[in-house]
């Protein structure tokens, strides 16, 4: 199915192109949010011997084999401990992802996300993030119908589980082809959901999740119909929030649309980008004028509004202090 992706960056203003000033460290923005940072699981002293030496053992396929059974097994307590022993293998050693999945794990897997226990749900979640650590594993994941109980999983989940399942669909979207099937599946308004309500982890889990899904245009349109730009903006105002650049980020990927520029404006955004360009970081300052840039590309009331909000004298001094990058995008917009 071809997908209309757009870049943040890659816009027009006034006849010029401005690909070539895009802020090229979102990876740093989001380098957190793509794998299991959940606490180890409680386990008896035997229980902890095992762990201890699954996670170590030098050939774990006879291993491997018996936990991919035990994950069918009548018993909740012996599909636990295999999901938790597989989440463990799959997290301590990249070489142990494709094993697992090549034995079997990922359909029985998948079941657990759906199971009305919500322990078992959590293991099973945070097992099947750590299988799509592994490229290879992605497609095979997806194929075996993994969207809709992960989507499941954000809506009715722990709040582990909840995180664990927005990381999942981030590594899942980074795959060009998921990224339709995911926004279709009705993630969008529960990662949007858990953006404004989770803690720190998820909403920054979640923030990630929405940046590359909304790479492609009718994500992009989901998520502000989802109610996106009130978080995103109060998220941004709270400098304490360590959440400004994510945010950011965000929005940046969603001006691009006329949507998303209004949705902005209305949700008073322009002031709190303005206030960014006075007193937030470097690249704050930078994230913060490109999308000042692209909500006011051929909109003279923006431009005014900007000018009302004070934005002259940061900006200049930005033009002065700032690096040739910023000083380009501030001069466009002067």
């Amino acid at each position: 199915m071809a997908m209309e992706k757009e870049n943040s960056a890659n816009f027009t203003y006034m006849g010029r192109s401005f690909s070539e000033l895009t802020v090229n460290d979102d990876s740093l923005a989001f380098s957190d949010c793509n794998s299991d940072k959940s606490g180890e699981f409680p386990a008896s002293a035997s229980q902890s011997r095992r762990l201890f030496l699954s996670c170590a053992a030098d050939n774990p396929d006879d291993l491997i084999r018996q936990l991919v059974s035990d994950l069918e097994s009548c018993s909740i307590d012996e599909q636990k401990q295999a999901a938790m022993e597989i989440r463990l293998l799959a997290k301590n050693k990249p070489e142990n992802r494709l094993k697992i999945a090549k034995a079997g794990a990922i359909k029985p897997l998948i079941s657990l996300i759906s199971s009305s226990d919500s322990q078992l749900q959590e293991y099973g979640v945070t097992a099947i993030l750590n299988l799509s650590l592994c490229d290879e594993n992605k497609g095979l994941i997806v194929s075996s119908g993994a969207i809709k109980p992960l989507v499941r999983a954000l809506k009715t989940g722990t709040s582990t589980a909840k995180e664990n399942a927005a990381c999942a669909l981030l590594r899942l979207s980074q795959l060009e082809e998921n990224k339709v099937a995911i926004g279709r599946s009705g993630a969008i308004p529960l990662l949007v959901c858990l953006l404004e309500t989770g803690g720190f982890r998820g909403k920054k889990d979640s923030a990630a999740a929405l940046y590359s899904l909304c790479s492609i245009k009718e994500n992009k349109i989901r998520a502000v119909q989802a109610g996106i730009m009130k978080p995103l903006v109060e998220l941004m105002a709270d400098f304490g929030s360590n959440m400004v650049d994510k945010s950011a980020f965000v929005l940046s990927m969603l001006v691009t649309v006329p949507e998303a520029k209004t949705a902005v404006v209305e949700e008073e955004g322009i002031p709190v980008l303005v206030e960014i360009v006075e007193v937030g970081s470097q690249r704050q300052k930078e994230i913060a004028v490109s999308i000042l840039l692209q909500i006011c590309e051929d909109n003279m009331l923006h431009c005014s509004m900007v000018a009302r909000e004070g934005a002259i004298p940061p900006l200049v001094a930005l033009s002065q202090s700032g690096t040739n990058r910023a000083k380009q995008k501030v001069s466009v917009i002067a």
